[in-house]
Order: structure tokens, then C-alpha cells, then sequence
């Protein structure tokens, strides 16, 4: 009885999920979520809200919708398994505040998060890739219980950094160049010398016309990476642009 979760709310479930062939895969008296933030299999995602509290279902989740097509390691689940989830809704409530948390889990749910847009991005649903990366990033940037320690801030950096480029990838998909490139920026100010970073906003800067600016962007994504084929295809293809035609 009572209402089913709103978007937004925390829920809490019981959960237990099983191979077709029965053998327990997870186990996990209270699972707190938000649906939507990206945090669990997208069979929980879609199925939770549509209970109410108290009630007890059963979904049974074709690969793509659970652990996808390469499976995982933990939970040790085999490539493209389907499997069936016993769900109790134990609790709904408002989503609380983001809560202080120490930096190895805000980094652990940060690379979470990211996974998930990962598998949302490979299923070609950018949208839901690009939820999923900025709510990686809201992990990574939360509030933490004390000052990261020299390892976990190089890691918090450069998981920011992946998400960055990766929001930038999904923006692409989605076909928003301008806001591809302030991902693109925004990465650049946390590592100037990202690679991936660098070839990219110089791509979309000569896709802009502003082929100055790109040319220097792609010199020095060539000088990290002097063998990379693809930074000097796009460097001859600025030259020839910029230079005049002759005439006879």
C-alpha cells in the first residue's frame, strides 16, 4: 500500500537476483537508490517505480537490461546472462541532501555512475549516458567527511577529467557541439595536457571556422602524441583549407 516512488525519492528495496539456471548472484536486504541516478541495473531503474511499498516483484531482465552484453565480475555475472530480480520496495522517502562521504566512496560511486553511462552510451541511449556522466560528476564533487589524501586526489581529478570527455562524446551524439566543447574546456582547465581533450576541441573549433585556433590546439595534441594519425589528418586538412587557391 501507499504511493508509488516519485522521481526524485530514495528507495529502499530487499533484493535478490538469480541466473535462469537459479544460482544467486546478489543479495542485498536494504538497496537504497534514487531511480534515475544511475546507480543500478536499469531493470531496478524501470521496475521499482512502477511498485508500491510492501510489494513484492518479480522482473525478469534480458542482458541488456541487467548486467549487459560483457557481464561483470561483481557480482560474477557470464556475458549477455539474463537474470530474474526478487524485489521488495521496503521504503520511500524524499532524497535526502547530499550526505558527507569519505573520498574512496565518493570515488567509487563516481566510477559507478560513469560505468552506467558507459552501458547507456554503448546501447546508443546518449541521453541517459549523459544523465548518468553529470551525475558522476556530482558524485565526485560532493561533499567529503575529510581532505583526500595525495592518490585520492590525483584520482578524483582524473576520473572528473573521463567524465568530462566522455559528456562531451554524448553531447556530440546528441548533436549540441557548443556544449561538447565546454565539456571539452572544462576538462582542459582540470588537465591542460589531456589528449583526448585537446583533439577534440580542436575539432570542433574547425568545425566552427576558427581554424587559428584550432591549428594550435592540434600542435600541441601532436606534440604529446606525435604518432597519433588521426591529430594529423585533421592538421593537413586545416592546412589545405587556410591556404589560397592559386589561379591560372
Amino acid at each position: 500500500g501507499g504511493p508509488r516512488p516519485l522521481p526524485g525519492q530514495e528507495v529502499s528495496v530487499k533484493v535478490l537476483g538469480a541466473l535462469e539456471d537459479g544460482g544467486l548472484v546478489e543479495r542485498d536486504p536494504r538497496l537504497s537508490f534514487v531511480p534515475g541516478h544511475g546507480d543500478v541495473v536499469q531493470a531496478l531503474e524501470l521496475g521499482v517505480p512502477t511498485m508500491q511499498p510492501g510489494e513484492v516483484s518479480f522482473f525478469l531482465a534480458a542482458f541488456p537490461y541487467a548486467y549487459g552484453r560483457p557481464g561483470s565480475r561483481e557480482p560474477d555475472v557470464p556475458p549477455e546472462a539474463s537474470l530474474l530480480f526478487e524485489v521488495t520496495l521496503l521504503e520511500v522517502r524524499d532524497d535526502p541532501d547530499p550526505q558527507p562521504l569519505p573520498p574512496a566512496v565518493r570515488l567509487r560511486l563516481g566510477s559507478q555512475r560513469r560505468e552506467r553511462g558507459n552501458f547507456h552510451f554503448t546501447r546508443g541511449d546518449f541521453t541517459a549516458a549523459l544523465r548518468s556522466y553529470r551525475l558522476s560528476l556530482l558524485a565526485l564533487d560532493g561533499p567529503i567527511t575529510a581532505p583526500p589524501g595525495p592518490e585520492e586526489e590525483e584520482e578524483l581529478r582524473e576520473q572528473r577529467v573521463k567524465c568530462l570527455n566522455n559528456c562531451a562524446a554524448a553531447e556530440l551524439k546528441l548533436g549540441r557541439a557548443e556544449e561538447a566543447l565546454v565539456a571539452c574546456e572544462a576538462a582542459l582547465q582540470i588537465s591542460p595536457d589531456n589528449g583526448r581533450a585537446l583533439l577534440r576541441r580542436g575539432q570542433l573549433l574547425a568545425d566552427q571556422g576558427r581554424d587559428a585556433e584550432a591549428a594550435l590546439v592540434l600542435k600541441r595534441a601532436l606534440e604529446l602524441d606525435p604518432a597519433n594519425k588521426v591529430i594529423h589528418t585533421e592538421l593537413s586538412r586545416l592546412a589545405k583549407r587556410r591556404s589560397p587557391t592559386s589561379s591560372t
